[in-house]
Formats: structure tokens, sequence, C-alpha cells
């Protein structure tokens, strides 16, 4: 499977178009966006419009740039899928996705729609986990000066469960950084976007 994972476009119409013909170039099976897709939730419908027409199924999380509602609004279950507090599954692979926030270092709610996402994924290996936020302690939340900016629920979730995957945003200092926690690979693809194979 081929993933094209994104994250924190924010409107932008210049980072829109030259996604668009990453799509189009590499041909993923999958698009990933891992939240502030607008800037606070302008442009969001016609962003959405436009990534449609690659005719790809795009799984979106809000950001802290958007919320919920207007999530679900663009969001038709079909080509666009509102992953927020939900899982998802293609063939053998799981995604679960939780957007919003970023700025916490605990969240409770994950937390505890995680025991959820833990009966579901008992007896399966290839798990995505998609958050706004990265997971602290990585390079992904490591901001020069101020240290480690992450969530340690995420990182909590990562060390339990051992996703093969997670994608994150939010931090545009570590936009395209990757790590290893484990036997998880972390990255931050940014906004021009990252083909990743599974």
């Amino acid at each position: 499977m081929k993933i094209l994972a994104f994250s924190d476009l924010h409107s932008s119409k210049s980072r829109l178009k030259d996604l668009l013909k990453k799509i189009i170039s590499s041909n993923p099976d999958i698009l990933i966006s891992a939240g502030d897709t607008s800037n606070f939730g302008s442009n969001l419908k016609e962003i959405i419009s436009e990534i449609k027409k690659t005719k790809k199924i795009l799984l979106i999380i809000p950001g802290n740039h958007e919320t919920c509602e207007e999530i679900r609004k663009i969001s038709d279950g079909i080509t666009v899928i509102d992953l927020h507090k939900r899982i998802y599954k293609i063939e053998d692979v799981i995604f679960i996705g939780y957007g919003t926030g970023g700025f916490s270092k605990k969240e409770p709610e994950f937390e505890e729609i995680s025991k959820r996402f833990g009966r579901a994924i008992e007896n399966t290996s290839k798990i995505i986990l998609i958050t706004h936020g990265p997971p602290y302690g990585t390079k992904t939340d490591l901001i020069h000066d101020l240290g480690h900016m992450g969530c340690i629920s995420y990182t909590n979730f990562i060390k339990k469960h051992k996703p093969m995957l997670h994608i994150c945003g939010h931090l545009h200092e570590t936009w395209h950084i990757e790590d290893i926690l484990g036997n998880t690979r972390i990255i931050n693809p940014g906004p021009d976007g990252k083909i990743l194979k599974i």
C-alpha cells in the first residue's frame, strides 16, 4: 500500500497546487491529512473539493485550525473519511485517528478512547496512528530552546500497542522530521507531503 501523508496546509493555494501535482505523479492508494488543512476553517470546503478530484480516499482529522464539526461537514463517508476518534480498516491495515489540540502534554480523552481502540486492534500488527500533535520525547516534538513539546499520551500508546507508523503534524519546526520509537516509525510529513510504503 502506498500512502501520501501531509499536514499543515493552512489553506495555502501554492502548497495545495504542489500537493495535487505530487498526488497525480505518485498515484498513491490513499491520502492522509494529519490536521490543519485549513487556516481557521477558511477555504476548507474548496480545498477538499480539489483533493476529491484526484479520486483518492482521504482520511482526515481536525488540527487546531479546524473544529470537529467542520471536518464532519466536509466528510462524505466514501472518499473523504472523518477519522477523528475513529478506526478505519483497509485490507489488513487499521488506521486510528485523533485530531485537534497539539498543545497538551497529556490527552485524557485520547487515553480513554484508546482503551476502545486497544480492544479493536488486539489481534493485528498493522496499525497506523494519525494524530495532529506529535508524541513526546522524539525528534518530531523537539524544538530548539524549548525542548520536547509533544504528548505523553501518544508516546504511551505507541509503547503499548506498537503501531507500525505514526503520522503527526502541528509543529512546523519539525516538518519532514522522522524518528523511531521501538518499532514504530514516526513522521511529520509537512504540507508538501511524504510518500510512505507499507
